[in-house]
């Protein structure tokens, strides 16, 4: 580990001076106000105010995301949130685009260098390679999402952790359904029962999704079902609380692929031609359950234990030309995938005292497996493209981690609460190869990484309503199995050589609530300065005939400013804002595997952007009526290593309406939104370092949807 410089936070910190400084002077002459009610986050292990915990942290509640949006995506939910980029790519076939502070940035599919637990059960695998289909948000009760040097705390490929956690049935029966239609054949049924019933509470929901989508051969439809029931073991609970969580998930969808920015400019709409010819798809099906067991021991001590598993099978039919899979060792252009996974984390709490003063410990063990039988095949058979065709690889993978982490934090002081905590991350990937032919030999292997993450934070307490805090952390991103599947230069075997990532972040933040006018003019900001050092970075090594190796580069730095608030006027209008600036870049350069293409020092690490904001408006003017409008601009976005590609920045605008009214034991609801209302033109997403050229993937034009919702309460 290599030591890190704190000067540059600090010299940050300047940018963001004048804010600190007013904030420091409203502190000394505020008084003491909790006009917001307190919110409590489960993201740093041991349950504790929003306000109190010493990490950037946002929590996002599930009634305010579900609110005149669709339903549908991730990116619906979290605009607002600042250091967070979630882009979407208008492809049901990959997930949305997600980095955290350029954290993850790289991944052309799926998630990468982020942790993502939906109530608990990890949707990230051991790898570091996670997804985000499973996450239901008709039935979630809030969002959170921590970054910074906290994040460690969660192991392999935590420059980010998005924790969703859904809603507790309570109190009458209640079933709600909801129908939205849009433009380009969008349609979305709802329909959701919760409540409480016999000591058992219970929410289950279930949805259908379909699009024709904005461009030809992006059509999808998606259906989730996502259900929790809780019950009180023994008399007045003494025997401890149960949760059980299941879902299940199933996407068929088309892939569009991307665009060359020539394309793109000419027609955003339109598709490459090897998408259509080879009918690139992908079929997901996904079914998990995990039960939760909590009991109160005595007045200090308490036990938490989570078990879970699940099975995931995915089908995709890939635009890989049938010329680039004649070499004896390639993988073909069809992936068959079937994963079976489960794990636990046991966890123990203590609430006592250290030299008369509040300590809290933290000590568990977290353990995962994913066994997984992958196939490739040929995507073509003769002339017939986009079928299956011979057989190309076969294997047997096992993905494992075994985690022991403890967490303390001291309030040593009146105002001062020191933390500290440490993980020992291992993880072990094991290949066994089933298919050897002439060419093509044994690429059986196995490796493992190990890595020790400490955090340390320490907080002040400036008044009742404002607190001061300063962190810094280790953290570690290893290869995923993905990443290692080919060598450079269309070498066979796997790319074993492949070392993880390391990385040391150190973060300086502030959080105030303030108030004035009796009440009337309430609301909080929050303020956070951060670096994060990275040595052996995992770039690209080559791209050829559709497939990507990876290597490790020097040392890259990630640095900026993230500032959020949130006021409220009354009971009518609220505004919210966050703004962003990211420094992500190569501290080193390097050069491709064939050493012909080099990338100096300076360079923007790609799929990042420098800056981002937002700003959102609701006003209720009367009873029952919410309107809204939100603003939302993304700067320019590196497409490639190198920085020859960026796709454009950009500012879209929306507008939303909705009405609820109650007769009896019925609340009704109507809503409308219209989103991109310039009809602007502009790049949702980037494929990072596309072997083809095509790195763009285009946002939609204007978009409109309008729908009601019923629900009976018992």
């Amino acid at each position: 580990m290599h030591a890190v410089s704190i000067r540059a936070p600090f010299k940050l910190a300047a940018l963001s001076g004048p804010l600190i400084a007013l904030a420091l002077a409203q502190a000394a002459h505020a008084q003491a106000t909790q006009t917001l009610p307190a919110i409590t986050v489960q993201s740093t292990l041991a349950p504790t105010t929003l306000e109190q915990t010493p990490a950037s942290i946002t929590v996002v509640d599930g009634d305010k995301a579900r609110d005149r949006q669709w339903q549908v995506n991730l990116s619906e939910a979290l605009p607002g949130v600042p250091g967070l980029l979630l882009q979407n790519r208008q492809n049901f076939a990959q997930d949305l685009q997600l980095s955290i502070r350029g954290h993850g940035a790289r991944s052309t599919f799926g998630v990468r260098g982020v942790q993502i637990f939906v109530d608990g059960i990890p949707a990230t695998m051991p790898d570091g390679q996670g997804q985000i289909s499973n996450i239901d948000l008709s039935s979630a009760e809030r969002i959170e999402v921590l970054r910074g040097p906290y994040s460690a705390l969660y192991g392999n490929s935590a420059g980010g952790v998005l924790n969703v956690y859904t809603e507790r049935g309570e109190g009458a029966p209640q079933v709600e359904s909801t129908f939205a239609l849009g433009s380009n054949g969008q349609k979305r049924l709802g329909l959701k029962a919760k409540g409480e019933a016999n000591g058992i509470g219970y929410v289950v929901s279930a949805s259908r999704y379909l699009t024709d989508g904005w461009r030809a051969q992006s059509a999808a439809d998606k259906n989730l079902l996502n259900a929790r029931i809780d019950t009180q073991i023994g008399e007045n609970g003494e025997g401890g609380h149960l949760t059980l969580v299941a879902s299940h998930v199933a996407v068929d969808a088309l892939d569009p692929g991307g665009l060359t920015p020539a394309d793109w400019a000419a027609n955003p709409r339109a598709v490459a031609k090897n998408p259509i010819d080879y009918n690139s798809r992908k079929n997901t099906r996904q079914t998990q359950a995990g039960l939760t067991y909590e009991r109160k021991i005595d007045a200090a001590n308490s036990l938490r234990v989570m078990v879970y598993a699940g099975e995931r099978e995915i089908v995709q039919y890939q635009s890989t030309p049938a010329a680039s899979q004649t070499a004896a060792t390639s993988a073909g252009g069809v992936i068959d995938l079937q994963r079976s996974y489960g794990g636990t984390d046991m966890r123990w709490a203590h609430n006592g005292e250290l030299a008369s003063r509040p300590l809290n410990l933290v000590v568990g063990l977290a353990a995962n497996i994913v066994e997984e039988d992958r196939r490739g095949y040929n995507n073509f058979i003769g002339t017939t493209l986009g079928v299956e065709g011979a057989l190309r690889r076969k294997e047997r993978n096992t993905l494992t981690n075994v985690d022991p982490y403890a967490q303390a934090s001291w309030t040593f002081a009146p105002d001062w609460t020191a933390q500290a905590g440490l993980r020992w991350s291992n993880v072990q990937l094991e290949s066994r190869d089933k298919y050897i032919v002439k060419g093509n030999g044994d690429d059986s292997g196995n490796t493992s990484y190990h890595r020790l993450l400490p955090l340390l934070s320490l907080q002040y307490r400036v008044n009742e309503s404002a607190n001061a805090y300063a962190s810094l952390g280790s953290g570690f991103e290893t290869p995923t199995f993905n990443e290692i599947s080919y060598r450079p230069a269309s070498q066979p075997g796997l790319n074993f050589g492949l070392e993880p990532a390391t990385s040391t972040s150190a973060e300086i933040g502030w959080k105030q609530r303030y108030a004035a006018g009796d009440g009337h003019l309430r609301g909080e900001w929050t303020a956070a300065v951060f670096q994060t050092r990275t040595r052996n970075e995992i770039v690209v090594a080559d791209n050829t005939g559709g497939r990507s190796s990876y290597q490790n580069a020097g040392r890259t730095k990630r640095q900026g400013v993230e500032l959020s608030n949130s006021t409220r006027l009354g009971d009518q209008l609220q505004l919210n804002a966050a703004f962003t600036w990211l420094d992500a870049t190569l501290s080193q350069g390097f050069c491709d595997a064939k050493g012909t293409a080099c990338v100096p020092a300076g360079k923007r690490i790609a799929g990042t952007a420098k800056t981002q904001a937002y700003l959102g408006l609701d006003w209720k003017p009367i009873t029952g009526v919410n309107l809204g409008v939100d603003w939302r601009r993304v700067g320019s976005v590196a497409a490639n290593d190198s920085n020859s590609v960026m796709a454009p920045s950009y500012g879209v605008f929306g507008a939303s309406a909705g009405y609820t009214a109650r007769f009896g034991a019925w609340k009704l609801s109507t809503f409308a939104r219209v989103d991109n209302l310039a009809d602007k033109k502009y790049v949702g997403s980037v494929i990072v370092n596309e072997g083809n050229g095509r790195f763009y993937e285009s946002a939609t034009g204007r978009q409109w949807m309008v729908g009601m919702s019923a629900a009976y309460q018992f």
